[in-house]
């Protein structure tokens, strides 16, 4: 029997509708398990005494979690946790859950309050907050399996973007890099002079944009992506939304901005006009006092860890080669001010002398250089690169305020004079030990993606993000993945 590719593709299509039109099910069904097991364990713990309170209440915990238990579910429905737009990416699906058992929380003291309600303290506390944290880490776990399904190819959507190429380009780069946001590109559909065999990003042309309505249902798409350019007119946005609403295609609106953290954006539809505020790049806030002191705290107290393994290490790299433990390198700081940064000597003692000859060899113009197999590295060099043991001196420049914990890699003054005014931006904040290009491939990332990756930072700056950043820090160290 023969199988035709577009029955191929419609069963593909569907199947994957069909798991993802599953996922508030089974986050429901997850939820569930996790609220079920924080009350009747917390009733449990409270009827072998582990829970001391006076509250009279023993007896009566099966019916009161049960009651607590279908409030709690409701109340997450209710605020739009089993939405399926929700799942998948940013923050509003944890902020929602979160919100929801805030909300169960407080109907429940105020209840009981109300109705004299002797409630166990204990039982109270145990089964709220355990369970709010259980239930992000349940939400967390069940996104981090869809991410990954989608990065091995699985579960993804086919994607078709409507747009002038160089619009479609943009949101194509972006879709191609973000693979567990679970879009895969087909091609696109660009204006009647722009028709071309491919983009220059290699997206196939398929069309013209007014063939939309008519093309998407047959190519089997599942999402029309509206970049710049493409439907210039509301009318037509309008007019092409209508003719989609019953074909089962989702229809998004891209704008031609990228970059930019959610948290910049507003979005305020005025008289039927939807407005998206952008507020202004968080540069300022990345110089904060808040930042300078989770520094210097954060560095002294690693510092205190691990002065055993950096007293070990300076003595190891003294005696292999008689040079010195330390190696002090001009790299430029904050408003490009120069500063000597420190790092356990990984080189042999003329490293730098050698270093035009292998920019010549290799043919090495500009950025920062890195090679896989660089002969100057000494052997216990290697080791300390692979678990970047070597950049633990800095530390000492994070509490001199040179340098931060996270932040755009330092450069050298040779690569700043190379800049252009995108790259500039980097240097409007303090460099970091570590920073968005490292935990997302280190140095198998181009010249151009760490760019984009620092000056994302610069630009939408959080102390979260900083957290999750050292976090990501220490997972990527120890996979020592791009580490050379």
């Amino acid at each position: 029997m023969t199988v035709t590719t577009d029955a191929l593709r419609v069963g593909r299509t569907s199947g994957v509708h069909r798991v993802l039109s599953a996922l508030p099910m089974t986050a429901l069904a997850l939820d569930l398990a996790i609220i079920s097991i924080s009350v009747f364990g917390a009733a449990q713990l409270r009827r072998t005494g582990f829970l001391l309170d006076e509250a009279a209440t023993v007896s009566n915990l099966t019916w009161v979690g049960t009651l607590i238990g279908a409030c709690w579910i409701t109340l997450i429905a209710m605020r739009g946790g089993y939405v399926q737009d929700v799942f998948g990416a940013g923050v509003d699906e944890y902020k929602r859950v979160a919100e929801a058992s805030a909300s169960a929380a407080a109907l429940l003291g105020i209840g009981c309050y109300l109705a004299h309600y002797p409630l166990s303290r204990g039982f109270f506390v145990l089964t709220l907050v355990v369970g709010t944290a259980a239930l992000l880490i349940g939400r967390f776990m069940l996104r981090r399996a869809v991410h990954r399904a989608r990065q091995q190819g699985h579960l993804r959507s086919r994607a078709l973007l409507v747009g002038t190429t160089a619009s479609t380009d943009d949101i194509a780069r972006v879709l191609q890099r973000e693979t567990w946001l679970g879009y895969e590109v087909m091609g696109a559909l660009t204006p009647a002079t722009e028709v071309d065999i491919e983009t220059a990003a290699g997206v196939p042309v398929l069309g013209n944009v007014d063939e939309v309505t008519d093309l998407a249902p047959r190519l089997n798409a599942d999402v029309v992506l509206l970049t710049g350019g493409g439907i210039t007119s509301s009318a037509g946005m309008r007019r092409t939304m209508w003719a989609l609403e019953n074909q089962d295609i989702h229809v998004v609106v891209a704008p031609s901005m990228t970059d930019i953290a959610r948290e910049r954006l507003r979005i305020r539809p005025v008289g039927g006009l939807p407005l998206i505020h952008v507020s202004k790049p968080r540069t300022a806030a990345a110089l904060s006092w808040a930042k300078r002191a989770f520094d210097v705290v954060g560095a002294l107290s690693i510092l205190a860890l691990l002065l055993p393994l950096m007293v070990v290490t300076a003595v190891r790299v003294r005696l292999h080669d008689r040079g010195p433990a330390l190696f002090k390198q001009q790299r430029v700081g904050r408003d490009g001010e120069i500063f000597d940064c420190l790092k356990f000597r990984t080189m042999v003692v003329d490293a730098e002398d050698r270093l035009r000859a292998l920019h010549e060899q290799q043919q090495h113009t500009h950025g920062l250089f890195k090679m896989s197999d660089d002969p100057r590295i000494t052997g216990p060099g290697r080791l300390l690169r692979r678990y970047s043991i070597d950049e633990l001196p800095q530390l000492w420049n994070v509490v001199r305020g040179e340098m931060s914990l996270v932040g755009p890699r330092p450069p050298l003054p040779s690569e700043v004079a190379t800049y252009d005014p995108v790259a500039s931006r980097r240097l409007r904040v303090r460099p970091g030990m570590t920073g968005l290009w490292q935990v997302s491939g280190r140095s198998n990332l181009s010249w151009d993606e760490a760019i984009r990756l620092d000056v994302y930072y610069v630009d939408n700056w959080s102390m979260l993000q900083d957290v999750s950043i050292l976090f990501k820090t220490v997972r990527a160290v120890v996979g020592s993945d791009g580490a050379y």
